[in-house]
């Protein structure tokens, strides 16, 4: 076990800003996946909703006769679906971070317009216009893009707006399915920077593990690697907040960067995933790209530059959190009429009389 000094002074709703991306969606425009995704946060990391959020709401980038949305396709009647699925994202965002106020219109806000750039600055159509709209006291923020971003610039766009050292990403179909210690996971993160922080201990992202990821210390995405095995070996420990002795963070080294949840310093992420305008192209997620080649540098003994864990309860062999497949995902009411159709079509392949 490794001990902490230098305990966090700050509640981490005040260190911590909860970035959440969401897209076009077959299951717009309910709010189901959003929904469930704050449900999630109430049942296992209450103190999200006191930390500020900024919402990404990407868009396509044309409309067809069917959706493809990996590829940025809509149909017009989703693309009606997706303008209502914003309003409705907004009121529930609003009726949540504002539970005393009945009207989430009487909220006075701030608008705001910026670029998101991308590759080469000679080309001059690089870019995509963003509207912001922020609330006055600056806890909640909404962001719009006029074109498609692709996750890797919606998360950027958002960390441009953000004032906290830390952030929470997440994406809109990753609901939690654990406790997760997030005041503990800050201050070990905190206690790792800075005057009097352990530079061969540095902590700077860690994700939190869904099913694939179980058991992964011993794994195949680390033991055939013996300097991954090395890695392992000598870092893997649970960490002890100074401000809670009986605490443990369980942390194992992670040798690649995730796009599901994670908690991670704002100022690395910029430095690291986002070094230039280069870094990511219009529509690409961050461990396509970024993700592979920070695999590749720690494969190479450079860990360190990435300094990414993930969280590791019950020696990994416990997930945090679930997937809903947000592309296909058709809200709550939709999914409960296709599972009663299956059961009345399974009944009636099993009827002794289906036969006749």
């Amino acid at each position: 076990m490794y001990a902490q000094d230098g305990a966090a002074a700050s509640p981490p709703s005040d260190l911590v800003t909860l970035i959440l991306t969401t897209s076009p969606t077959p299951s717009a425009p309910s709010t189901d996946l959003i929904s469930e995704i704050l449900d999630s946060f109430k049942l296992y990391c209450p103190t999200l909703l006191s930390c500020k959020i900024i919402v990404v709401f990407d868009t396509y980038d044309r409309i067809g006769e069917c959706m493809r949305l990996k590829k940025g396709q809509i149909t017009a009647e989703g693309a009606r679906a997706v303008e209502l699925y914003k309003l409705n994202v907004k009121d529930l965002i609003l009726r949540e971070w504002y539970p005393e106020e009945l009207e989430s219109t009487s909220r006075v806000f701030v608008q705001g317009q910026g670029l998101a750039e991308y590759g080469s600055p000679r080309m001059t159509e690089n870019n995509v216009v963003l509207e912001s709209l922020q609330t006055d006291d600056g806890r909640v923020t909404f962001i719009e893009p006029a074109a498609r971003l692709g996750f890797g610039l919606a998360v950027r766009s958002a960390l441009r707006m953000t004032e906290t050292p830390y952030v929470w990403v997440q994406q809109h179909d990753w609901p939690l399915a654990r406790d997760i210690p997030l005041g503990s996971l800050v201050e070990v993160m905190q206690a790792s920077e800075g005057e009097g922080g352990n530079n061969n201990l540095p902590v700077k992202y860690v994700c939190l593990p869904a099913v694939r990821m179980l058991s992964y210390a011993t794994s195949a995405h680390v033991m055939p690697f013996p300097a991954l095995r090395a890695l392992t070996a000598e870092l893997k420990r649970d960490f002890i907040p100074a401000s809670q002795p009986d605490a443990r963070v369980p942390l194992t080294p992670l040798f690649f960067w995730h796009d599901k949840p994670h908690i991670a310093s704002t100022a690395h992420y910029l430095a690291r995933v986002f070094p230039s305008r280069l870094a990511i192209a219009r529509g690409d997620f961050i461990e396509d790209s970024i993700g592979q080649r920070a695999r590749s540098q720690m494969k190479e003994g450079n860990w360190k530059k990435w300094a990414c864990w993930l969280y590791y309860p019950a020696d990994g062999k416990e997930v945090c959190l679930q997937h809903r497949h947000g592309r296909k995902w058709r809200g709550v009411e939709a999914e409960m009429k296709t599972r009663a159709l299956f059961k009345e079509v399974r009944r009636q392949d099993i009827s002794p009389l289906s036969g006749l």
